[in-house]
């Protein structure tokens, strides 16, 4: 998949994969690949801007630490991006249901004989 097919739902992505705890820039790249079931091989060019949006933001929260002598930044969702990530969630579900009843094959009824 494109990484132009992901444009405005990217946040939503990273906010969901750090739901279940914190995570560092690669490794969200990595659960956004296994979560999609490869699809999303998204670049870090891609990846690693929306992270500082979502830092600026307030959404996730990033520390330094230090792992094996190398510098990694880990992310952490915050209570706003919680709150974020449930509307997200909601406005998806109505964008996708939308799209499925425009998309969804109609049945053309019969011509009365």
């Amino acid at each position: 998949m494109k990484p132009d097919a992901v444009r405005g739902h990217l946040d939503g992505l990273i906010l969901a994969v750090l739901e279940s705890g914190p995570l560092h820039g690669y490794a969200i790249i990595e659960a956004l690949q296994a979560r999609s079931g490869g699809a999303l091989d998204l670049p870090t060019g891609t990846v690693y801007p929306a992270l500082r949006r979502l830092e600026r933001a307030a959404l996730v929260s990033g520390a330094w630490s230090t792992v094996g002598g190398r510098q990694r930044r880990t992310y952490t969702l915050t209570r706003a991006g919680r709150h974020a990530l449930a509307r997200q969630r909601a406005e998806w579900a109505e964008f996708s249901s939308v799209v499925d009843a425009v998309l969804r094959p109609r049945t053309i009824p019969e011509a009365a004989s």
